[in-house]
C-alpha cells in the first residue's frame, strides 16, 4: 500500500512561511527600528493564545474523562507555554520608553485590550462578565457568549474529581455556568481530602496551580512593562493604561486550590 503524501510539500509551504513572513507591517515613517520588534511580540502572543485555547480545550476533555496522565501533560504544557509568555516581556523591556513613543502615536486606537482570543482564554478560565467583549465585534461577543455558558476549566476540574471517588456537592457540579464561581467551603473540603489521600488527582490540582500562579506572573510582568513603558499614560485602545492593569492582579483563578493551603 502506498503512502498517502504530498511529494512537493516542504517546510515552507507546510507552515506558511511565505505569508507568515508578510505579516508585519509597520505604520511608522522609516518605519522605526523597533516597530518590527513590537509587532512580531504580539503577534507571537496571538499564537500562544491560540494555542492556549486548543489546549485548555483539551484539558478540559481529558479532565471530564476522568484520565489522570493525559490530564497531567496538557496542563504541564499549558505551564510552559505561559512561561514563555512571561519571558517574552524580557525581549519587550529591551524597548526603551523613548523607542515606544517614536511610533506609539501610530497605534491609533488599537490596544492589547482588543485581543479577542485573550477574552475566549480568560473565558475557558471563568471569567464570567457580560461587559467583558462588548468592545468586541458582534461575531467574537458571541462566541464568548456561548463559551461563557459551559464548564470552565474548574468546573471540569470538579466534574474530575467527582469521578475520582470525591463527592464534590452536587449543588456545585449543576451550577448555572453562566455566572462566576465563588470559593466554596464544602469543595474546600473535598479538596482537602483528596490532597491527603489521592496523590495522583492532588498532582492535577497542584498543576492548577502552577498555571494560576503562571496567569499571575505574567499579568504582574505586564503591568510592570507597561508602567515602565508609558508610566500612567491612558491606553491606547482608550483604557486606563496601567490603573486598568493593575485592578487585574492578585485575583486568583482557582480560588478554592488557594483556600486549602492554610489548611494543611
Amino acid at each position: 500500500m502506498s503512502e498517502n503524501f504530498d511529494s512537493a510539500l516542504t517546510y515552507t509551504s507546510y507552515l506558511a512561511v511565505d505569508e507568515l513572513l508578510k505579516l508585519q507591517r509597520p505604520l511608522s515613517t522609516g518605519p522605526e527600528h523597533d516597530e518590527m520588534l513590537f509587532i512580531i511580540i504580539h503577534q507571537t502572543y496571538e499564537l500562544w493564545f491560540k494555542q492556549l485555547i486548543h489546549e485548555f480545550t483539551e484539558a478540559q476533555r481529558a479532565m471530564e474523562s476522568g484520565d489522570s496522565h493525559y490530564s497531567l501533560a496538557i496542563l504541564g504544557r499549558i505551564r510552559t507555554i505561559l512561561k514563555v509568555c512571561v519571558t517574552q516581556i524580557d525581549i519587550l523591556e529591551t524597548m526603551t520608553p523613548l523607542q515606544f513613543n517614536a511610533f506609539r502615536s501610530y497605534l491609533s486606537s488599537s490596544s492589547g485590550f482588543q485581543s479577542a482570543q485573550f477574552r475566549i482564554v480568560e473565558a475557558l478560565l471563568g471569567r464570567r462578565d457580560s461587559k467583558m467583549a462588548g468592545h468586541l465585534p458582534p461575531d467574537i461577543q458571541q462566541q464568548v457568549k456561548e463559551i461563557t455558558t459551559r464548564n470552565s476549566v474548574w468546573d471540569s476540574a470538579l466534574i474530575y474529581i467527582n469521578k475520582r471517588g470525591h463527592a464534590v456537592p452536587a449543588d456545585v457540579l449543576n451550577r448555572d455556568k453562566s455566572t462566576a464561581y465563588s470559593a466554596n467551603a464544602a469543595v474546600q473540603e473535598v479538596l482537602l481530602e483528596v490532597h491527603r489521600n489521592d496523590p495522583e488527582s492532588a498532582m492535577v490540582c497542584e498543576r492548577l496551580v502552577d498555571i494560576d500562579e503562571g496567569l499571575q506572573e505574567w499579568r504582574y510582568r505586564h503591568v510592570k512593562m507597561v508602567e515602565r513603558t508609558i508610566g500612567h499614560k491612558m491606553g491606547t485602545g482608550g483604557s486606563s493604561g496601567v490603573g486598568y492593569l493593575a485592578s487585574t492582579l492578585f485575583n486568583p483563578t482557582f480560588p478554592d486550590l488557594w483556600e486549602i493551603r492554610s489548611s494543611f
